[in-house]
């Protein structure tokens, strides 16, 4: 930047506006920014020429300009009201996070803008931006951090009665509470959120977070009916927002479906006026998941999670549900073909599912201590033996209830001889 400077007027801003190059249009932007007039139209002019420029950086995938441009905004924060700088502080920080792979900046960035805050005694813009911090730190998994944040920033938050604030950051802890596999905790969160939102207007995107946190915490507990309800309230929600967290909404939907055995209903939702517009990998894989579960097909299963390994494996709420929709698929396969045999060699079973050995070994092993069936590996003859079933004798139940009768009898009979005696 130069030290030169643009008048602060509508005409400095249509330049930059018809510059013919984003470098031409940022420099014009700076000059009116460096413009050091105070009067109340130019301060609007100089607020709307950091918009822009905000906007501009932000397209040219500039994130060490953004950084740098708020702390050269300092002086000028001083010069208008603590709202407008909360708002043009906010904005830049989201723009900064538009930017693809700035995850460590914007964690330095906000640790900056918290200590600056500090300084400055701005109380509201601090905890927003701690609140963001917290949300930054939880994506980066540094759960231990965030937690102490936030644990001084609810303190804080419920003196002053922030309704608004407060359900942002009970759903972020009942969210990092969940990433530790705290889940009473994650619900005493989450039931704090839902406590406050409904004391307020809450709009409609973070009512769907409510619901679609409300929904990952129903799925965990296997209440998948619930759960999908939740799922549903939020696609609801997000789709008239035309927000892109819908399309994992319908996934997670879709997911209770294969979950409570109901595969079938999955090809009708995705063919549906709303599951239209969403079509693409993510709906893809969990079609794929649905057909492998409704031919209780293993092979299938393995399929889908390898052509769709970004889509399942790497969202951890479908993962995690997918590893026990696998065992049990894995169990009932393994159940239908040993049921025929009282001993079978192990890779006659593994080349009939199409398993390693050595996995499949693993299986039985853990099969056979869970008492899901009677049976034995022969690791040297490499074969499993099945025992029968033992039949229960009927005689044994009968026998033990007449000796505990005649037990109560004789009991009944030394209390009376002993009141007698008395």
């Amino acid at each position: 930047m130069s030290s030169s400077y643009l008048p602060a007027t509508t005409d400095s801003i249509a330049q930059a506006l018809e510059a013919k190059t984003p470098s031409e249009a940022i420099s014009i932007l700076y000059h009116v920014i460096e413009n050091p007039a105070s009067a109340p139209d130019a301060l609007r002019i100089k607020e709307q020429a950091i918009t822009n420029l905000s906007d501009i950086l932000r397209q040219e995938n500039r994130a060490e300009e953004l950084r740098s441009l708020l702390t050269q905004l300092r002086p000028f924060f001083a010069l208008i009201p603590k709202a407008k700088t909360a708002k043009i502080v906010r904005g830049i920080i989201d723009d900064v996070a538009k930017i693809p792979g700035t995850s460590d900046l914007q964690i330095s960035l906000c640790k900056e803008v918290v200590q600056w805050t500090r300084a400055e005694k701005r109380t509201f813009l601090r905890q927003r931006v701690e609140a963001k911090l917290a949300a930054l730190l939880m994506e980066n998994k540094e759960y231990s951090e965030a937690l102490n944040l936030l644990s001084g920033l609810i303190k804080e938050v419920r003196r002053l009665d922030d309704k608004l604030l407060l359900v942002d950051i009970d759903l972020l802890e009942s969210k990092l509470h969940f990433s530790l596999r705290n889940l009473p905790k994650a619900k005493a969160s989450l039931t704090a959120a839902r406590t406050a939102a409904n004391a307020i207007y809450v709009p409609p995107a973070q009512q769907g977070n409510i619901d679609l946190q409300s929904g990952i915490l129903h799925a965990e507990e296997k209440d998948y009916k619930t759960a999908y309800s939740y799922f549903f309230e939020a696609f609801e929600a997000f789709n008239a927002l035309e927000d892109p967290r819908a399309v994992f909404s319908l996934k997670y939907m879709l997911l209770c479906k294969i979950m409570v055995s109901q595969a079938d209903d999955v090809a009708s939702i995705i063919s549906s006026k709303a599951g239209l517009q969403y079509v693409g990998p993510e709906l893809d894989a969990m079609k794929a998941v649905a057909d492998a579960h409704a031919k209780r097909s293993l092979k299938l299963f393995e399929i889908a999670l390898s052509d769709f390994k970004a889509q399942l494996e790497e969202d951890p709420i479908v993962h995690r549900h997918l590893s026990s929709l696998y065992d049990t698929l894995l169990e009932q396969n393994l159940c239908r073909l040993i049921e025929p045999f009282s001993r079978v060699e192990i890779a006659h079973i593994a080349e009939l599912i199409e398993l390693p050995v050595d996995h499949l070994e693993k299986k039985l092993s853990q099969m056979i201590l869970d008492k899901k069936f009677a049976g034995t590996l022969d690791q040297g003859a490499g074969c499993l033996v099945i025992f029968d079933d033992p039949k229960t004798d009927a005689i044994f139940p009968a026998t033990l209830e007449t000796i505990s009768n005649i037990g109560k009898v004789v009991d009944s009979l030394y209390v009376r001889s002993a009141k007698i005696m008395a």
